[in-house]
C-alpha cells in the first residue's frame, strides 16, 4: 500500500476524532504547527528515522516535544513511530490542512504574475475565482514570474485560467497556424 493512501486513512481519522470532539480547528493550529517544526528542523527527522534510537525514546521525545499539543495529536504521533511510519507524518499533515479547506470551503491556487500582488489584489483575484472552481475563498501563492509579459495565469488544482499576455499571444499563433494549414 502506497504512502500517500496511509497517510490520508490517518488524516481520515484524525478528522473524524475532531470532529466528534469538537477540536477541528485545534488539531489543525497544532498540525501547521508541527509541519513548521518538520519543515525547518532536518534533525527531528533524521532523529525519527535512526534505527539505533529505540521506540520508547522516540515516543519520549514527541511526548516531551510537543506536551502543549492535545492528547490525540501526540498519540497519533506515538502511534506513528511505534509503527515505524515516521516519514508519513508530513503527507498525513497534508491531507488533513486539505481536509480542512475542503470543509472550509477553501482551495489553494498559484497566481503567476510579472510582479508582486498586493494584498487587495490577491483579495480581489480570490473573490473572483472561488466562485468559478465552487469554493468560498482561495488561499493564493504569489508566483512572480516574467515570462508571462502582463496578465495573470491561476492555477487551482488541474485548471488554468490564462489572462497572461503570452498565454494570449500563443492563442494567437495557433489560430494563425490552424488557419495558414486549411
Amino acid at each position: 500500500m502506497s504512502q500517500s493512501i496511509i497517510a490520508k486513512r490517518y488524516a481520515d481519522a484524525l478528522f473524524q476524532l475532531g470532529k466528534e470532539r469538537s477540536k477541528l480547528d485545534q488539531f489543525e493550529t497544532e498540525l501547521l504547527t508541527l509541519r513548521e517544526v518538520y519543515r525547518d528542523n532536518n534533525k527531528i527527522v533524521s532523529f525519527l528515522k535512526h534505527p539505533r534510537v529505540s521506540v520508547d525514546q522516540k515516543k519520549k521525545v514527541m511526548t516531551d516535544s510537543f506536551q502543549s499539543f492535545s492528547e490525540e495529536i501526540v498519540n497519533t504521533l506515538k502511534l506513528l513511530v511505534e509503527r515505524h511510519r515516521e516519514d508519513i507524518i508530513a503527507d498525513m499533515i497534508q491531507h488533513y490542512i486539505g481536509m480542512m479547506n475542503d470543509a472550509k470551503g477553501i482551495a489553494d491556487a498559484d497566481v503567476y504574475s510579472v510582479r508582486e500582488l498586493s494584498e487587495a489584489e490577491k483579495q480581489r483575484l480570490s473573490e473572483t475565482f472561488a466562485p468559478k472552481v465552487g469554493k468560498q475563498s482561495l488561499n493564493l501563492t504569489n508566483i512572480v514570474d516574467s515570462s508571462i509579459l502582463g496578465g495573470i495565469r491561476l492555477r487551482v488544482g488541474n485548471r488554468i485560467f490564462d489572462g497572461s499576455v503570452s498565454g494570449k499571444l500563443r492563442r494567437i499563433e495557433r489560430e494563425l497556424v490552424s488557419t495558414n494549414k486549411r
